[in-house]
């Protein structure tokens, strides 16, 4: 619908079941274009991490009983946001206009003449199910599937549920917000006819680490799901297809599932770990520690780059260095060209990779990703009187500039770049780490270590030590988070991100052996 009005526009947006990974791509287009984002209790904060530093964040959540916020008082912040921006998302859990109220907004939106769009989510209804390796439909047990409110209406009417018809049916029933229900649920369909042994399985946070499943029969399942404890939120699934879990689980068998690892790098380089540790099954929780910011003082460098075709050879030690120079010389009106005559090393594969995506040809990368292996490359092909450049962060090593000089090169140092401490926390995962619901920290540089001890300065390290493993992706990261307190669990021999992931992934395996 188009309004004639030159107000904003509202797009209701689903943030899928709680994988990050499964939010829709035109869903994840418009919420880094957002001026400001509505979103409830359900949808991943990850989500929020992709967002315009100048976005506005407004929580209208309800959890559990606890409502933030009246549904009423939601439709109006809609309406208004829309009078004052250009584009406001409301993001919520799963699919907006499956028992996610979107249907609600969108009245309220119409009636105050308010230009929207739906972008539909991937429904729990669905992908718990599948995560839990319960398929809705099967030739073999059931041809259709039905899906049921289980949550009471909070102003106290009835929900119009045919007990009898969902009963005599052979169809999988999936309840939504039904746990502190289900012993109704399970008593309402025996009594009209549904066979007491069909079999039920209740998946609380479905596709997340945390998720767990109870299976039973409409008889048992109650009992099962008392006994367990489980709270919301979890949807219950009945019918004959609950059975096929027993063969076709899969996400609760990857090598990391169930395990929540921070991620203390910066925004900006933690992707590829991230993946990494997604792909098998854990929950990664970004927790950046590090920012970087242009250097306050290039004159070391501008004059570095006035005389760059003196040098032969040119480090990089950080992708951050490779970013950083690469705009200075941009900005000095010079490009890539510039460097056609020098050589270049990197002392790990992720810096390379950044030179190559700029069409950078790398000549040198040790095989031991650390400063010391750079510097044997160096010492064996011998470098007395080679002059070379390393621009890096204003607060770095030593030793490799060190250890060149010595060995006789011609070597300068400048300054590209500056790393400070990450001015936004989060709130929630630093509360999730404080109470033991995360199971790994990563490091992976000394910086890293030592902004997350500021960051975390109100907590005692020994007794969060306790309560959670810490792997590092290096010797020289972990002599750090030795130095801090830490008992560092696994090192990867690898310094690179897989190798980092390969480590955590081996020690759980290890762990879960053991037990």
């Amino acid at each position: 619908m188009e309004n004639t009005r030159s107000e904003g526009k509202v797009y209701l947006v689903g943030a899928g079941p709680g994988d990050p990974g499964l939010v829709t791509v035109k869903g994840l287009d418009i919420i880094k274009r957002a001026d400001v984002i509505v979103h409830d209790y359900l949808a991943n904060p990850r989500l929020l991490h992709e967002v315009r530093d100048d976005c506005e964040i407004i929580f209208v959540g309800k959890k559990h009983d606890k409502h933030h916020m009246e549904q009423s008082e939601i439709n109006k912040i809609l309406v208004q946001l829309a009078r004052e921006r250009e584009i406001v998302v409301r993001l919520k859990g799963g699919d907006p206009f499956v028992f996610g109220r979107g249907g609600e907004e969108a009245d309220a939106l119409v009636d105050a003449g308010i230009s929207y769009e739906v972008i539909p989510g991937v429904t729990s209804a669905v992908a718990v199910p599948t995560y839990a390796g319960i398929p809705l439909t099967h030739r073999d047990f059931a041809s259709d599937v039905t899906f049921v409110t289980g949550h009471e209406r909070s102003d106290g009417a009835k929900a119009p549920i045919d007990w009898r018809g969902l009963a005599r049916g052979n169809g999988t029933l999936v309840f939504l917000m039904g746990i502190k229900n289900i012993e109704k649920i399970s008593t309402n369909l025996i009594e009209n006819g549904r066979n007491s042994c069909t079999p039920a399985a209740v998946i609380r946070w479905g596709t997340m680490a945390e998720q767990k499943v109870i299976s039973g029969t409409l008889a048992s399942i109650a009992t099962k799901v008392r006994e367990a404890e489980l709270k919301p939120p979890a949807i219950i699934v009945v019918g004959e297809v609950v059975r096929l879990r027993d063969t076709l689980s899969w996400f609760d068998k990857k090598p990391l599932f169930g395990q929540k690892i921070l991620i203390t790098r910066p925004k900006d380089q933690s992707t590829e770990l991230i993946s990494l540790l997604e792909n098998q099954g854990a929950e990664a929780l970004e927790f950046p520690t590090i920012q970087t910011i242009p250097a306050s003082d290039y004159s070391g460098l501008d004059i570095a780059i006035d005389e760059i075709d003196g040098y032969d050879w040119l480090i990089f030690t950080s992708a951050n260095g490779v970013s950083y120079f690469i705009e200075r010389l941009l900005a000095k009106d010079k490009d890539i060209r510039t460097l056609k005559n020098i050589k270049i090393a990197t002392v790990g594969p992720a810096t390379a990779k950044r030179l190559r995506d700029l069409k950078i040809k790398v000549d040198l990368v040790p095989d031991d990703f650390l400063a010391e292996g750079l510097i044997k490359s160096f010492s064996d092909m011998g470098v007395d009187g080679i002059k070379m450049l390393l621009p890096r962060a204003l607060k770095a090593r030593e030793l490799l500039p060190d250890e060149l000089k010595k060995l006789g090169a011609d070597l300068e140092v400048a300054t590209a770049y500056e790393t400070i401490t990450a001015k936004t926390i989060s709130a929630p995962v630093k509360k999730q780490l404080t109470e033991g619901r995360i199971d790994w920290i990563t490091f992976t540089s000394a910086s890293t270590v030592k902004n997350f001890i500021k960051i975390m300065d109100d907590v005692d390290i020994a007794e969060l030590s306790k309560k959670v493993k810490v792997a590092a992706i290096g010797p020289v990261t972990e002599k750090t988070a030795k130095k801090y307190g830490f008992a560092v669990e696994v090192t990867a021999s690898r310094s690179t991100n897989s190798g980092l992931a390969a480590a955590i992934a081996d020690a759980v395996k290890n762990e879960v052996a053991r037990a």
